[in-house]
């Protein structure tokens, strides 16, 4: 008997289970055996969304596979060769910590039957450790489980898909991620084409050693929505890690199976719950908001997504430019050393992604990204296409539940407004968890069920999960037998639709070596399926001089998609890159001269110079990803690449750069360079234009060099000079406070603080009681035309049509997915919920003056913006408190003056303003 429960508790719970699962728990300091009581979800009915609420592309049917008491709130799946899902459960997320004492499950379900339902479930292991776990991958019998500080491997040595201590290992591979029970932190591990372990972690950061001792910093400011932290990364935010780059909060991470040679390969994220990898070894993730600027996107490799400043010590509000706009800001597009945003959609609260190659669907969707986006109950779909140094992400809705696009529930559109999860309509409780592709062919997705997603809460006390299927209609499942130890077996599970079930293929050729070269090479000849092939053409340089060589032939494939997986496998796979890069240098492909340049990232330059000379020349420099690419490629080498590349670019003279060479020069931010551009600042026969990116390049580069120089450009009679004290400003509070930017300013007379004059800006409190309600306006009919005339009278806080400040969310497209009365209420009741990013703060001086607005900045001076875009600088000596508002900055309709009818009016034409 467990210790964790009395004899009559134990009785009472028996007496009203309806449904046991078979349980093994396992716990660090103590082992519950044969305990179904603590192995179940709470005991109340459970709910789904019925399969014919949902609408799929034409052909396609939904069928539900599995659902409560089979498994309760499932965060994450994965599906194994036999075709058995198994899943994370999270009865225990957040402030529901309490209601499974033994600890969250991992649970696997078969269907033994062939019916296409899951006839079994049983526990796999339940420990009192597991709390919400985000992430689970099954490799042969090895299941990694993703749970903070640690990433747990367990490994079923009998093979019974059951955790038997004793005779089962747990092992924990990595450890030092923040934070538990935390939406954003350790997610899922996926294979990669190559071989590798791909997983990653939210904003939360970590501070981690893999198992070769070396350490990485993942740092960054957040440190908020609760859960429980390990490791303090926001205070080593700036720190390299043990090779030798700066990464910021989140990241994704490269692994071999056992934790040695972790690679970071991508970071600066919000909350990446999941990555997915193409068999050319394309990344691919989605990305949460704060506020609405949710994305899916490419991940360029080694690239930054901009959450955070570069030296991952302030957020992106505090790198704003002025009147920018919230989602360039939010992922600063505008700024160097950041990758292509990609499909950026607003808000939403994504979570698992996968790719469909090839399996069931048919030939129509191979190549397909599906994305899940619980906040909209929907699964996004994508068909990526190669476009310069990204790709082309043309969104549609591959599976729904809500047809009208009228949400409820998630931050971004004011959470429930009070409701109750009985009061929700079913279509609106579809919150798919993750999705994954079996190896039968058909996809199948896990929804966690509840009326609320996002703000780190959730409502259905029953624990309801489904996991659905996607097939074609009459689809009868076949998951393909194979013995991985031979080369036939091996290339049928190389073959398979399943990701982590193509590893067991990818490992048992590579262990044949190079007896299994004939069988790859013919695949790679004769499989039609593109994406099929190049899973062979990663595989060759692991199977001998012979298979280098053949992979060495495919970099001139026709194919610039197979020249790439060429080059990566060539490259992951310890080849010499040098005379391979070199020969590509030139390659009409611009994805192709991307790789290039990245597969040059930490070599000597003295070696990669040349290459770089050739790359830079062709540069596609109006496409972020191919000029970032170069970045990269050069980084921690900037000044002696850039110094070479001025040679052979003929850019000796200042004053007579092209645009190439400008945007290079931007990017590699060379101290070198440094006189250069501060000439062509104070250049009056360059454009305006020319001369302020000529200032904004300095403003990246930091050395004392570069400060002077724009201390310099600050002063009296410089054509720059109102660029140049912009830029002091914002980067002397932040990356360049380090230089004690402010006294020289002070002693310049650009900025003293003793000088400094506060005007009190406030925000009056709403009326105790509107003259009406959000009801009264839904009850009447608008006039889109005359709300947009009305709507001209919030450009004071917002932009409408390119006119406006950016202060206040920017309105454009905003209100086409919200039900008018989420609209109608953040006009006529604009406290009753405060988007993510737009709380305000309440300043106080010592002098008596107020300042009511957004902090930008908490640096000193700490930098305001008020109503009307007004920005003030309050030097921190002046304050005498800071503290939430606790309320909206905006005004209420009453006190804007807007009838009910205004206000209707008004929500028309948000309905339709794109």
């Amino acid at each position: 008997m467990s210790r964790l429960l009395s004899q009559s508790h134990f009785q009472q719970m028996i007496r009203s289970l309806f449904f046991l699962f078979p349980a093994v728990a396992v716990a660090q300091t103590e082992v519950v055996k044969n305990d179904e009581a603590n192995a179940i979800g709470p005991n109340l009915p459970p709910r789904k969304v019925e399969a014919e609420l949902f609408q799929v592309p034409e052909g396609f049917e939904v069928t539900v596979w599995a659902s409560t008491p089979q498994l309760f709130n499932p965060t994450n799946i994965d599906i194994d060769a036999k075709g058995r899902i198994w899943a994370c459960e999270g009865v225990r997320y957040r402030s529901h910590v309490k209601r499974q004492p033994a600890g969250d499950r991992v649970v696997v379900m078969k269907d033994t039957d062939g019916d296409g339902k899951a006839d079994s479930s049983h526990t796999f292991v339940q420990e009192k450790a597991l709390i919400a776990p985000l992430g689970i991958g099954v490799f042969d019998n090895k299941v990694f489980v993703a749970q903070p500080p640690e990433l747990i491997v367990y490994t079923d040595v009998n093979r019974n898909l059951v955790f038997d201590e004793g005779t089962d290992t747990r092992e924990v591979i990595l450890t030092g991620f923040n934070a538990r029970n935390h939406d954003h932190s350790l997610h899922s591990v996926t294979m990669g084409p190559d071989g590798k372990f791909y997983f990653n972690v939210g904003n939360c950061g970590a501070i981690f050693k893999d198992k070769d001792d070396r350490e990485f910093v993942i740092g960054g400011p957040y440190r908020g929505g609760g859960g429980q932290y390990f490791v303090e990364n926001e205070k080593r935010g700036g720190e390299k890690s043990a090779d030798g780059h700066v990464w910021t909060a989140g990241a994704t991470f490269r692994m071999n199976e056992d934790g040695s040679e972790v690679e970071v390969v991508g970071h600066g994220y919000r909350n990446s719950y999941e990555q997915t990898l193409t068999s050319f070894g394309d990344m691919f993730q989605n990305d949460n908001d704060d506020p609405p600027a949710c994305r899916v996107s490419y991940i360029l490799e080694y690239g930054c997504a901009g959450y955070f400043s570069r030296d991952g010590r302030r957020g992106y509000r505090a790198e704003k430019r002025p009147n920018q706009e919230h989602w360039r800001n939010h992922w600063r597009q505008d700024d160097p050393g950041t990758m292509d945003a990609g499909d950026v959609y607003g808000g939403g609260s994504p979570t698992g992604v996968a790719f469909y190659e090839n399996g069931a669907m048919g030939e129509d969707f191979v190549g397909t990204l599906l994305a899940c986006e619980p906040g909209r109950n929907v699964i996004f779909s994508y068909q990526p296409e190669p476009e310069k140094g990204t790709f082309k992400l043309d969104r549609s809705d591959f599976m729904t539940s809500n047809t009208t696009n009228e949400f409820l529930g998630s931050d971004f559109v004011g959470g429930t407004r009070g409701k109750k999860q009985d009061e929700f309509e079913d279509h609106l409780l579809f919150r798919p968890s993750d999705i994954a592709v079996g190896p039968d062919g058909a996809l199948y997705v896990s929804d966690w069920y509840d009326a609320r997603v996002g703000g780190h809460g959730d409502l259905d006390d029953s624990c309801s999960g489904t996991i659905y299927r996607i097939a074609p209609k009459g689809f009868t499942p076949s998951v393909p037998q194979f013995d991985a130890s031979t080369i036939e077996g091996a290339i049928t599970a190389l073959r398979s639709p399943a990701v982590n079930v193509r590893y067991l293929g990818y490992r048992g050729l590579q262990e044949k070596g190079e007896e299994a070269l004939a069988a790859v090479k013919e695949l790679i000849k004769t499989e039609e399926n593109p994406f099929v092939a190049a899973r062979g053409i990663w595989l060759l340089p692991q199977l001998g001089e012979q298979g280098v060589a053949v992979c060495e032939e495919v970099l001139q494939d026709e194919n610039p998609q197979n020249r790439i997986a060429a080059l990566r496998a060539l490259l992951r796979s310890g080849q010499d890159i040098l005379p391979h890069a070199k020969a590509l240098a030139g390659d009409s492909d611009p994805g192709v001269r991307r790789d290039v340049a990245l597969a040059l990232r930490d070599l000597p330059a003295a070696q990669t110079k040349e290459i770089f000379a050739t790359l830079a020349q062709q540069v596609e420099f109006t496409d972020k990803n191919s000029v970032e690419a170069i970045g990269l490629g050069a980084a921690l080498q900037e000044d002696e690449i850039w110094q070479h590349l001025r040679q052979e670019m003929g850019a000796t003279d200042p004053l007579k750069w092209d645009e190439r060479f400008a945007k290079l020069t931007w990017r590699l931010w060379p101290v070198s360079a440094v006189a250069d551009l501060k000439a062509r600042a104070l250049a009056t026969e360059l454009t305006p234009e020319e001369r302020a990116f000529a200032v904004e390049s300095i403003a990246f580069i930091d050395h004392t060099d570069s400060v002077e120089a724009m201390l310099s450009l600050a002063d009296q009679g410089s054509p720059s000079r109102r660029a140049a004290m912009d830029w002091l400003f914002r980067r002397g509070t932040g990356e360049w406070a380090k230089y004690d930017v402010l006294p020289e300013l002070k002693k310049r007379g650009i900025y003293d603080p003793n000088s400094i004059t506060v005007t009190s800006v406030t925000v009056p409190a709403p009326p105790k009681k509107n003259q009406y309600s959000t009801a009264d306006v839904l009850a009447l009919t608008g006039d889109a035309e005359k709300g947009k005339a009305k709507a001209m009278g919030c450009v004071m806080c917002h932009q409408i049509n390119g006119v406006g400040v950016s202060y206040g969310p920017n309105l454009a497209g905003w209100g086409k997915g919200q039900p008018r009365e989420v609209i109608a209420r953040s006009i006529v009741e604009p406290s009753f919920d405060i988007s993510h990013g737009f709380k305000g703060s309440i300043v106080e001086t010592k002098k008596g003056e107020t300042v009511h607005g957004l902090v930008t900045s908490p640096g000193n001076p700490l930098m305001i913006v008020s109503t009307g875009g007004v920005e003030q600088m309050i030097p921190k000596k002046m304050i005498k408190s800071q503290k939430d508002l606790k309320r909206s900055l905006m005004l209420s309709s009453d006190q804007l003056g807007l009838t009910a009818q205004d206000v209707a009016d008004i929500v028309a034409f948000l309905k339709v303003y794109e």
